[in-house]
């Protein structure tokens, strides 16, 4: 063959694959997709009333599998018992009957936006109060078909939901709030949710709360069975700890520092019933200010919270403070009423014995001039028995006095008389009145974090 062939051969071999690659850039993929949704989807092809077959064509139940993607949790009310989250919910099942010619890897999936095409599971949050889904600018859901008839369902929704909480550690506790997915109307025998294998719950990174931290999730399954059958159901216990700085700050500390401020009071004189009285009444009136807007914030429960008995507490600490000033003001003029009583009765005695002793004298001087008087020796004999007596007597006045107590020596630098009683009072408060505080703040924080430790291991979260 000569060269003019081969040139001629060549030629038309590269025109052959030029044009054999110009067909293949002017195929639209795009409408393969539509001739291939328009196969699978057509009128009289595919019943989407029609739940799809079980696990390898079998008649068994439709498995479904769950995931979701915690986008925000924008609040959780303690007055409502309720949690708002956002988040993007997805499930993937297998309908054979969505099969598909992927064209040699050129069609990975067909996307559809409208779910009305295709079966759905019958899923609903049945701890719901209220949900929307998102709309801006496009509805945020979308169906990704696979070639193999798997079918991804992926939407974007926000969820108000309930958290029946239990507020007897308030604010030292710690809250589940459960998210529940159940089938409505389908029953096990049909449909079933699981889990999706490896990570079924993702959380956004750095997620902000106001007043509460996100430690743990767990997934779980929570079946039930009615009186129509038994149904699918998934949870997932988010397990929420309160920030307790904020509360340490708004509430706890402005609270001690009323019971301090209280306790001024002991330390001005009985005689200022102005300031003492406005000071006591003060306090009284910002503590209970205090404990009513706690309480405002809150669910009006039955049971006791740790913040009532620590208000409560405060409360009667600071009432306190003002009845001890009423005790300190009593004692005074009780004291006072007794020492006008005494100097009166000792006038009065005074006068009497004045009044004796004029009458003796002007006795004296009637009596005989030539009266003798009987002296009593002034030495005493050796064998004086009634001296020796008396000198025992003395003997025994004359012994050591045992120890006093610290107690008692520190009490004794007020005297015992009724205008004194006042003051010990006063300082018998300065020091009984913070021993007890102190005692009861160390009781009171080892008893509460105690229990919320012990909480938490029998919540199974440790």
């Amino acid at each position: 063959m000569g060269t003019g062939h081969y040139f001629w051969a060549i030629f038309y071999f590269t025109s052959l694959c030029s044009a054999s690659l110009a067909n293949n850039a002017k195929i639209n993929f795009r409408e393969k997709e539509k001739k291939v949704l328009d196969q699978i989807l057509g009128a009289g092809k595919y019943d989407a009333r029609i739940r799809p077959s079980g696990i390898n064509g079998t008649d068994g139940p439709a498995v479904v599998r769950v995931n979701i993607f915690v986008r925000s949790i924008s609040k959780i009310d303690d007055v409502t018992m309720e949690y708002s989250v956002q988040l993007t919910f997805r499930e993937q099942w297998t309908d054979e009957r969505l099969k598909f010619d992927d064209i040699q890897g050129r069609l990975k999936y067909l996307t559809l936006t409208e779910a009305n095409r295709v079966w759905m599971p019958d899923l609903f949050f049945s701890n719901e109060k209220e949900g929307h889904f998102h709309n801006i600018i496009m509805p945020n859901v979308y169906i990704r078909i696979f070639p193999n008839g798997s079918v991804l369902y992926s939407i974007r929704i926000s969820l108000t939901l309930a958290c029946p909480m239990n507020l007897k550690l308030y604010p030292l506790d710690r809250q589940i709030c459960s998210l529940r997915m159940a089938s409505y109307g389908w029953t096990t025998n049909d449909l079933v949710f699981l889990w999706k294998e490896g990570d079924p719950v993702q959380v956004v990174k750095n997620l902000h709360l106001p007043r509460f931290t996100l430690e743990k999730f767990l997934t779980d399954y929570c079946n039930s069975k009615t009186n129509t059958g038994e149904y699918s159901c998934l949870k997932v216990d988010l397990l929420f700890k309160r920030e307790f700085s904020y509360y340490l700050i708004q509430i706890y500390i402005p609270c001690c520092m009323l019971v301090i401020v209280s306790w001024v009071s002991f330390w001005l004189d009985q005689g200022a019933v102005p300031a003492r009285v406005s000071l006591g009444v003060t306090t009284l009136l910002t503590m209970a200010t205090q404990t009513s807007g706690i309480n405002a914030s809150l669910p009006p429960v039955s049971y006791t919270k740790a913040i009532d008995v620590w208000t409560g507490v405060c409360l009667t600490f600071v009432f306190g403070a003002l009845l001890e000033f009423a005790l300190v003001n009593y004692a005074s003029r009780s004291g006072l009423n007794k020492a006008n009583m005494h100097k009166e009765n000792m006038k009065k005695k005074r006068r009497d014995l004045e009044q004796a002793s004029l009458d003796a004298a002007s006795d004296l001087l009637d009596t005989d001039s030539n009266a003798t008087f009987a002296m009593k020796p002034l030495v005493r004999h050796p064998g004086d028995p009634l001296a020796l007596e008396k000198l025992r007597q003395c003997e025994v006045h004359m012994q050591p006095p045992k120890r006093p107590s610290c107690c008692k020596t520190w009490l004794s630098k007020f005297p015992t008389r009724q205008c004194s009683r006042s003051k010990r009072i006063d300082v018998i408060s300065r020091i009984t009145f913070p021993l007890v505080f102190a005692l009861f703040n160390l009781v009171y924080w080892s008893t509460y974090l105690f229990r919320e430790e012990e909480d938490e291991v029998v919540l199974g979260f440790v």
